[in-house]
């Protein structure tokens, strides 16, 4: 049995990881090998989270009971911070069994994923906003990597790149299988991800923020797919600030803030922009972009002559000579094509 910490020892604990060097030592906080045994099990310093005893739970992270149906297209919104990436993280064995409460269910079964191969043997997939795929690797082999085609012992490449050539088929890339990662664009890498995840037999795909890094072209295509994808039986999670992609493929929405499940909506005509933001920020907003007055005084940052090269082509760089001047009490923007 592991020992719970109580709320006493927890906050004693996060006093003591805002100490530093110049803490003076009469009020520094020692904290037992015991209890950081008990806290090493239960938190984790940088997302904030503890275990507790109903639904599943992280802590401060307390999700009511979710239903998503099959072969729908559910949307998980919430404000940066809400626990929609954690929750995912969950469901695809991300945070393995045990470090959570609560139980999983996966057509009618309970789920108990000690690790991420356990849910994608399950049919759960999930696509990082940070793609995993190796650069100097091809389409091909970034699609069976570690799902090898294999014949006797030894990889079928054969084998390999035709069923990666009917995987991008499915997904709308033409491209080379042969072709490296690092020499295709970001919207395509999002498909080459989609395919991997297909080559995994997946029936449930989670795409966290898919979009983020995609132009409008780009981004219509994926949710397209998405909506073909529902079209054969493939049920998807969408996780996007996007929210006008949102009401374009959702079936159902669920709104998260402060780590809790607020309500979940079946899309129609009456969910608007502004219905979710409401349960997102958890209050009516009047004016989205209220009129302000600036003040904006003296340079306080200035980049100039900034160059940076590719990190991983040779000789080929991405910014050349650009220059900031930013005043305090601004807002700079900085835009551009992808």
């Amino acid at each position: 049995d592991v020992v719970v910490p109580t709320e006493e020892e927890i906050e004693l604990y996060e006093k003591s990881l805002l100490q530093d060097a110049n803490t003076p030592e009469d009020e520094k906080i020692t904290i037992s090998a015991e209890l950081k045994a008990a806290l090493a099990f239960y938190y984790d310093p940088v997302k904030n989270f503890f275990q507790s005893d109903d639904r599943i739970s992280l802590g401060l992270i307390d999700y009511r009971s979710e239903k998503v149906a099959s072969g729908e297209i559910h949307a998980l919104v919430g404000e940066n911070g809400a626990g929609k990436s954690t929750l995912m993280n969950v469901l695809s064995g991300v945070y393995p069994h045990g470090t959570y409460s609560g139980k999983i269910l996966f057509e009618g079964k309970e789920c108990i994923f000690k690790h991420i191969k356990d849910s994608e043997n399950t049919g759960i997939a999930i696509i990082h906003q940070e793609l995993a795929l190796e650069p100097y690797m091809s389409i091909g082999e970034n699609i069976f990597l570690c799902n090898e085609r294999s014949n006797k012992g030894f990889i079928d490449w054969n084998k390999t790149h035709k069923m990666a050539t009917e995987l991008l088929e499915k997904v709308g890339l033409k491209e080379s299988t042969h072709s490296l990662i690092k020499d295709i664009s970001v919207g395509k890498q999002q498909l080459v991800e989609i395919a991997k995840a297909l080559a995994k037999k997946a029936k449930l795909l989670i795409l966290d923020e898919p979009t983020a890094a995609l132009n409008e072209a780009d981004s219509d295509n994926l949710l397209n797919l998405m909506l073909q994808l529902k079209k054969e039986g493939i049920t998807s999670i969408l996780i996007s600030h996007k929210l006008n992609e949102v009401l374009k493929v959702a079936d159902s929405i669920t709104i998260l803030r402060d780590g809790s499940t607020i309500e979940t909506m079946k899309k129609d005509d009456t969910i608007t922009e502004d219905r979710i933001i409401s349960g997102m920020v958890g209050r009516q907003l009047v004016n989205r972009y209220p009129v302000r007055t600036p003040k904006i005084g003296e340079v306080c940052f200035e980049v100039k002559n900034w160059n940076v090269y590719h990190p991983l082509v040779e000789g080929r760089k991405v910014i050349k000579d650009v220059n900031i001047k930013l005043h305090r009490g601004e807002i700079v923007g900085l835009s551009g094509l992808m």
